[in-house]
């Protein structure tokens, strides 16, 4: 019994990256003059007489017996990166195979579930299937650089030494249209860390939907404390993960009259111009308004201490508010966080 199924790609589409032209084969090709293959062969050079020649190394051309594409046959296609998303992570490619190494080991059993479930639901057979070896039968992909369709069987393996464990990823057989050959390094390379990038992808889609959701479900809980940085120095506690925090902390701040105006998850800022909110918001809180001035811009200060965040305020000029100001900004964020949780049940 022969499976063939199609796998079509979709949002990584955009990483068979391709200039734009009239044919799959002008996209793969390099435009202009090809005269260089007419050269005539080099001669061996003739020292004039009773002159001694001086020669440089760096110059000098290595011998050996090189073999590649010329001429029309040069793929100019920039080379298909694994993505790194998986963070603690180290991507490898080498000998045409994709690699992910991992350095803690309780990340392969999540890994290797995301890779059956990507296989799975893209109707993918596979002639192994094991807790460590994953063999598919012909996966079929469709991209605008190639002339037709092309399919591909890949092996999927766990590997492990005594420092890490990872998931490799190997192109096995190729296949153009019905006509079966042996792939080139550049068809194993390109197509086996596609494969490799569905995957990571849909690990790391799968990462901000379960922290999606643990946000949602602890942003009542979270305690919020004065306490100080690594410095001594005063700073707003948030006890759960940054990446909770920051997830949440923009829409938390608009019911505290700021207008976030520019995010930069690197560097844990976030920008936004405050507007003193009424009489009826301070009420509700139980606290007078804060030293604050309506129409300045602030920057929000996060830090990531593992299992809690720092907050801390500078003004427009990049200094730091003072302790009163943070500590007024303490029940202000209490109020917003469960304002939050109320408005998005």
């Amino acid at each position: 019994m022969k499976f063939t199924h199609q796998l079509v790609v979709g949002s990584l589409a955009v990483l068979m990256l391709a200039g734009c032209s009239d044919s799959p084969a002008q996209r793969r090709e390099a435009r202009g003059d090809f005269d260089y293959l007419s050269t005539a062969p080099m001669q061996q050079w003739k020292d004039p007489t009773n002159v001694q020649p001086q020669f440089y190394t760096k110059y000098q051309i290595p011998k050996g017996d090189y073999k590649g594409a010329i001429g029309k046959q040069v793929d100019i296609r920039p080379p298909q990166e694994v993505l790194d998303l998986i963070s603690g992570t180290q991507v490898e490619q080498k000998n045409g195979d994709a690699v992910l190494w991992f350095y803690n080991p309780a990340q392969l059993p999540k890994v290797w579930q995301t890779t059956k479930n990507v296989l799975q639901s893209r109707k993918v057979a596979t002639t192994v299937n094991t807790d460590t070896e994953i063999k598919t039968d012909w996966v079929t992909w469709n991209s605008k650089d190639e002339d037709g369709p092309i399919s591909a069987k890949y092996d999927i393996k766990e590997l492990k030494n005594a420092e890490r464990s990872g998931i490799q990823v190997t192109l096995t057989d190729w296949k153009e249209g019905s006509k079966e050959s042996a792939p080139s390094g550049l068809e194993k390379s390109r197509y086996a860390a596609l494969m490799m990038n569905l995957i990571t992808n849909q690990y790391a889609e799968d990462v901000r939907a379960e922290d999606a959701k643990k946000a949602q479900e602890l942003i009542k809980q979270i305690p919020i404390t004065m306490g100080t940085d690594r410095s001594g120095l005063p700073v707003i506690i948030a006890r759960i993960q940054y990446n909770l925090v920051w997830s949440r902390l923009p829409s938390i701040l608009s019911t505290m009259g700021f207008t976030v105006q520019e995010r930069n998850q690197s560097q844990g800022t976030i920008k936004a111009e405050y507007k003193v909110p009424g009489s009826a918001y301070w009420t509700r809180v139980g606290e007078k308004p804060i030293d604050l001035k309506s129409g300045n811009k602030y920057t929000f200060l996060l830090g990531d201490l593992v299992n809690r965040t720092s907050i801390n305020l500078t003004n427009s000029a990049g200094k730091p508010v003072s302790e009163d100001v943070l500590k007024a900004l303490v029940p202000m964020l209490k109020d917003a966080s469960e304002q939050h949780q109320v408005n998005n049940k």
